[in-house]
């Protein structure tokens, strides 16, 4: 089995430079631009950051694909094959990044033939590095982490979002799986605004449950095995197993509580991210990673 702890270093590296520049303009007045919604936005710090980390990927590995988030928005297909890959989220929580609400996250997932190898988040206002290698554990800023282990749903504090999309069946269908979940009930619903930090942490053990469905691979590859090595349970919306191009996922505690949520919540259509652009799912016109 081949070692890919040099690319891991590299990755955490190159995540700490974006997050300097996360930083640095975190405070500043931002150039707003929409995409898919008024709360699907890119800045300027987006894409540059993206063009950073790519850059860099590809002058020390010249052979690896990327994925990109914001690639993907100016046109380029999503096609993970065998070959090494990295997948970018330059900044996970835009609106909060231009809100300056502190939640923001640089989130990188490697994999090869097509398993993730390995994920790093990095928290940038809070200064917090998750990350996890497989087989090799979950960690943040070199501690181990732990999920919880709750297998009680009513004891559960679960995290989602609602995402960017705003036509009436996904905003429907969002609220509507929020009502359900507190019917059950659980403990409490909690939303940070960044898929990645939400996932990481039902791997801290914090939260004992994430779902969402229509967020997409850069926002939740890199935290999907950081979950995995922590202990947890991550998996599809229909009980099947986790596939990072669905657009739909669970991550949770234990397969109990993954389950018990799944029996639950609704899905609405999402075209998965590695099908053609110009095949049109009605009711999903993309949502994005906030």
């Amino acid at each position: 089995m081949a070692d890919w702890t040099d690319c891991l270093n590299f990755g955490i590296s190159i995540a700490k430079q974006a997050s300097e520049v996360v930083l640095s303009a975190f405070q500043q007045q931002k150039e707003v631009k929409l995409k898919s919604s008024p709360a699907d936005l890119v800045t300027e710090t987006d894409q540059r950051i993206e063009k950073i980390l790519i850059s860099a990927i590809r002058n020390r590995y010249p052979h690896h694909r990327c994925i990109g988030e914001e690639s993907v928005a100016a046109g380029e297909r999503v096609q993970l094959t065998d070959a090494p890959t990295w997948i970018i989220d330059p900044i996970d929580g835009t609106v909060n990044f231009v809100h300056r609400f502190p939640f923001v996250a640089v989130s990188i997932a490697f994999t090869v033939n097509q398993q993730t190898q390995f994920g790093i988040v990095y928290s940038c206002i809070e200064d917090k590095l998750f990350h996890a290698q497989r087989g090799g554990g979950a960690f943040l800023n070199g501690e181990p982490l732990h999920a919880s282990g709750q297998e009680d749903i009513s004891s559960c504090v679960v995290v989602t979002e609602i995402g960017a999309e705003r036509d009436d069946l996904a905003l429907s269908t969002m609220t509507c799986n929020i009502f359900r979940l507190l019917k059950l009930p659980v403990r409490g619903v909690r939303a940070l605004g960044t898929a990645a930090v939400d996932m990481c942490q039902v791997a801290t053990g914090g939260a004992d449950a994430y779902y969402h469905i229509g967020m997409h691979c850069w926002d939740i590859a890199a935290s999907a095995i950081i979950v995995q090595e922590a202990g947890g349970v991550v998996m599809d919306t229909d009980g099947s197993p986790f596939d990072m191009m669905s657009r739909r996922v669970i991550a949770a505690s234990s397969s109990i509580v993954a389950n018990r949520i799944a029996q639950v919540i609704q899905v609405f259509p999402c075209r998965r991210d590695d099908e053609d652009p110009d095949r049109c799912v009605c009711g999903a016109s993309g949502v994005n990673g906030l």
